[in-house]
């Protein structure tokens, strides 16, 4: 698929199949049946606040993927069940009953709800069982609070682009993190290794390249070979690949209709 891959010697790719390994051994992984989703038509809500933890969801949304995939990285399927919401037809009791600000992700979690994906994916690694997704060097943590409050800036301006020139508008976002791929290199992520940061970036990423390669015909690998890799690199990662859009076709439809 990409470039760079047919470049690679042979001790590149061994690197590259042990760091996969290695990743994925710190995982759990686990293939789970994923429940249904609720919508108006479902009455009855599950038995909030009763003690168990419950990641409130749509299996469609950006923000609730990385938490979703931080979830998942820390083996915590059992811990952490899955609750389904339609983002279009949600189901009155939600906003009622769980949450009122009627938003996903949300967190059920020791009696409280707890929101905001950043804030989520931070509150998950630190709260729960599993292996970490921060790095304890001073140095990354530093440069991981410079990508986490980049985020915002970026994906309001790649799916702002989506009306303009992706090129022009999205192709310095895209040239951003080609960069930060740069700065450490004891492995491929963001951070040398997958880490939080990674999570944070990856699912918009994902959308915004099925719909640019899709409908604009632009590669955002084209000229970033970190980039082409990282995005290879994290399509091998059990924890995310289990969370990717089932539907890339609906997303486009959705996303002409949306943005076009």
């Amino acid at each position: 698929m990409y470039e760079i891959a047919s470049r690679d010697s042979t001790e590149q790719k061994a690197y590259k199949k042990s760091t996969r390994k290695k990743v994925n051994a710190m995982a759990t992984v686990v293939h789970e049946n994923l429940p249904p989703v609720l919508d108006s038509k479902s009455e009855q809500p599950p038995s909030v606040f009763d003690g168990t933890t419950r990641l409130y969801m749509a299996y469609t949304c950006p923000f609730a993927q990385r938490v979703w995939i931080t979830r998942n990285y820390k083996g915590l399927q059992d811990e952490i069940k899955l609750v389904a919401i339609s983002l279009e037809d949600k189901p009155v009791w939600y906003k009622e009953k769980v949450h009122p600000a009627n938003k996903v992700p949300a967190l059920e979690h020791n009696g409280k709800i707890v929101g905001e994906s950043l804030d989520l994916i931070k509150y998950v690694d630190s709260n729960f069982e599993g292996p970490s997704l921060l790095s304890d060097d001073p140095e990354k943590r530093k440069f991981a609070e410079e990508l986490f409050s980049y985020s915002d800036t970026f994906n309001i301006t790649v799916y702002g682009s989506f009306k303009g020139d992706p090129a022009k508008e999205a192709g310095p976002c895209f040239d951003y993190l080609e960069k930060a791929l740069h700065k450490f290199d004891d492995g491929p992520f963001l951070l040398g290794q997958l880490s939080l940061v990674d999570i944070a970036y990856i699912p918009f990423v994902e959308r915004a390249q099925i719909f640019l390669s899709e409908v604009i015909k632009y590669d955002i690998t084209a000229g970033r070979p970190k980039l082409a890799a990282w995005i290879e690199e994290l399509n091998q990662v059990d924890a995310y690949k289990q969370t990717k859009l089932k539907d890339p076709k609906g997303l486009v439809e959705l996303y002409k209709i949306r943005y076009m």
